[in-house]
């Protein structure tokens, strides 16, 4: 059965031209994000595990219409409308160049997206992790600093434990885009090596003129983060990667009894307690 969205405006996108259901149920890895360009900030490292495989396949959504993009250069006079179709046509090329599955982008406005009483962004979701059972989902981290980054995942979380179990995935991990999560303690990262393919990790994140001529450097600060990662994940090892991402096990939040902002305290929690057990350790 075809896969129904709410939105006339929502676009599905197969790079290899197979048929939508085809591209949908081959998906193994499934990442869910707000904003054009957010995939290719967070989730290199499943994309890239599956270019080029036939049994692996990378599947990204876009849950929000890009209309609210800052704007300069030869974009400051674009209208929202213009906006919306430059961003969802870099977020189809990146598809392609990055060889995924599918591409679906939603097209809902920010404003409806942290609407938490607007059942739509779930259902949508929910249809979609439906059609594609992953083993893997990915969305962004609860401790993200920008509000429609923190209200896509809640809305994922939502469209988790709404489904039987049985068509849960088997890992649900959450992403860095703007916040890092170089502060959880070392136990608590779930390490994402992004050291395979540099020159598709930097084509991926270049087709983003709209916003890296807009004034935004995130292609660059996107590999700086990874390269940091890497060199300042152990003081006394030599690295054991080139470029390294961080992520959250969220995998428990399916479980509908477990509060997430408990969840996500326990890691905060657990943060401070090393720091301040580190300075009574050294401390006169």
């Amino acid at each position: 059965m075809a896969l129904q969205l709410y939105k006339q405006s929502a676009d599905i996108f197969v790079p290899d031209g197979s048929d939508a259901e085809t591209a949908l149920s081959r998906t193994t890895d499934l990442c869910i994000a707000a904003h054009q360009d957010d995939i290719e900030i967070m989730a290199f490292s499943p994309a890239v595990k599956c270019f080029g495989r036939r049994d692996l396949w990378f599947t990204g959504v876009v849950v929000s219409d890009g209309a609210g993009s800052p704007r300069t250069g030869i974009y400051a006079d674009y209208t929202d409308q213009q906006m919306k179709r430059v961003r969802a046509a870099e977020q189809r090329t990146a598809a392609s160049i990055g060889g995924y599955s599918a591409q679906l982008q939603l097209g809902y406005t920010s404003a409806e997206i942290k609407d938490k009483d607007d059942r739509r962004t779930v259902e949508d979701i929910s249809a979609i992790i439906t059609a594609c059972a992953p083993r893997v989902v990915y969305t962004h981290n609860l401790a993200d600093k920008h509000d429609t980054h923190v209200s896509v995942a809640l809305r994922v979380i939502e469209a988790l434990r709404g489904l039987d179990r049985s068509r849960r995935p088997e890992k649900v991990y959450a992403l860095e885009v703007w916040r890092g999560l170089d502060w959880l303690c070392d136990d608590d990262k779930v390490c994402f090596d992004t050291s395979d393919r540099p020159n598709l990790a930097a084509a991926l994140l270049g087709v983003y003129d709209s916003q890296i001529s807009g004034g935004k450097r995130y292609d660059s600060a996107a590999l700086g983060r990874r390269l940091a990662n890497a060199t300042f994940f152990a003081s006394h090892d030599t690295d054991d990667y080139q470029s390294l991402s961080y992520g959250m096990d969220i995998t428990g939040l399916m479980d509908s009894g477990t509060d997430c902002a408990w969840y996500v305290e326990r890691y905060i929690e657990r943060f401070r307690d090393e720091i301040i057990n580190r300075i009574r350790r050294y401390a006169k």
